[in-house]
């Protein structure tokens, strides 16, 4: 059972957490995990793309010219598709990029990342997380106080605002809660921030 220590926004430590194995001492999946990464990134795409058949093209309705006689190759309309202004051979459509994947591995995709971020040492408890207003320096001093360059995802059990607005002015910072928690923002953001009670929500949606 991993065990890490839990700290206040002050980077002073308060004391230890025992995490529960089954969720935070999982064995490495890569090839799970770049699944759940496509699959997130495959449902963002809209799909509205679209181009026009040798059907659609507007015009093209009368011959171009005689079928014999003139010399030139054969022609039935100037909307063909080797015609400049003509229809387009095989282009895309509008459709949906997103699959499904079954809800067990999505979930073991995301066990899998926190585990992999606290085998790491990116893993980083909070006894308690929020500011009394929305102040981007209250985000700044905090990671000056622990150090922090790289990409940060803060992890609060409910929606805080004022840590959201206060995170969402710097680059490469953001925060979620709990419920909105997913495999690509754990990779993606080196450093991870979460507190006591969002680890509790964790295990208890994941029960």
């Amino acid at each position: 059972m991993p065990t890490v220590a839990v700290y206040d926004i002050a980077n002073n430590k308060v004391g230890d957490i025992d995490l529960n194995e089954n969720f935070f001492g999982v064995e490495m999946n890569a090839g799970l995990l770049h699944q759940a990464v496509v699959l997130q990134l495959a449902s963002q795409r809209l799909g509205t793309h679209s181009t026009k058949t040798r059907g659609l093209v507007r015009g093209g309705g009368r011959k171009p010219w005689r079928q014999k006689g003139t010399g030139r190759a054969r022609s039935g309309s100037t909307r063909s598709p080797i015609w400049v202004g003509g229809g387009t051979v095989f282009g895309p459509h509008p459709r949906k990029y997103g699959f499904t994947m079954p809800r067990k591995q999505r979930r073991l995709a995301i066990k899998c990342a926190l585990s992999d971020k606290v085998k790491s040492g990116d893993f980083v408890v909070l006894d308690q997380l929020d500011f009394d207003s929305p102040k981007t320096k209250n985000v700044v001093k905090m990671l000056n106080d622990f150090s922090v360059n790289s990409k940060v995802l803060f992890i609060t059990a409910d929606e805080a605002e004022n840590v959201e607005k206060s995170a969402r002015n710097i680059p490469g910072v953001k925060a979620i809660p709990a419920k909105g928690l997913n495999v690509y923002d754990i990779l993606y953001h080196g450093k991870l921030f979460i507190t006591k009670d969002a680890i509790a929500r964790i295990e208890e949606v994941f029960a």
